[in-house]
């Protein structure tokens, strides 16, 4: 077992935002896999949901795991992010790699990286147009909104434009 997979992400993240007195509310709600039906229960905008991907970058000698931070409301350019890291293609992971490298299932990833392999990247739109984010906390059924700058400043992504244009 890897050191992620004994971790309990929501309590490690909430002890994090904690520690680093960001400015955030924890939501509990009905675990929902679709994004829409997720800010409807937060009560957040749809471009205010941190949407994390988990994507493998390959090609031209690379081979990187990259957790990809995108506004709700908007649809991922794999092909850009491949290019971003010199590699000729990027696909989501699976579920096998997900779980090893987040410790969490799809859809309850946060825009956090907590393995060393996992490297963080943000499409910058997401901080443009709200003060706060929301995102599912390593449960499906919990959510947090924390403050924009908090996270930028406590997350660290590399900002990256890989939004379908």
């Amino acid at each position: 077992m890897s050191e992620i997979a004994s971790r309990n992400i929501h309590q490690h993240l909430i002890t994090l935002l904690e520690q680093q007195e960001a400015r955030f509310r924890v939501v509990e709600h009905e675990a929902v896999g679709k994004c829409e039906a997720v800010s409807e229960i937060r009560g957040t905008a749809l471009g205010q949901g941190a949407k994390a991907l988990l994507c493998k970058i390959k090609g031209n000698g690379v081979k990187k795991h990259v957790l990809a931070i995108l506004a709700a409301d908007l649809q991922a350019d794999l092909s850009r992010l491949a290019q971003h890291f010199g590699g000729s293609k990027a696909s989501l992971a699976s579920p096998a790699e997900v779980d090893a490298l987040t410790a969490c299932v799809f859809g309850a990833i946060p825009p956090f990286s907590f393995h060393p392999d996992l490297h963080l990247v943000a499409d910058p739109v997401l901080f443009q147009r709200f003060d706060d984010i929301a995102f599912n906390a390593g449960l499906l059924e919990k959510s947090v909104i924390m403050n924009t700058s908090d996270y930028l400043r406590i997350a660290r992504p590399e900002l990256v434009d890989f939004r379908r244009e």
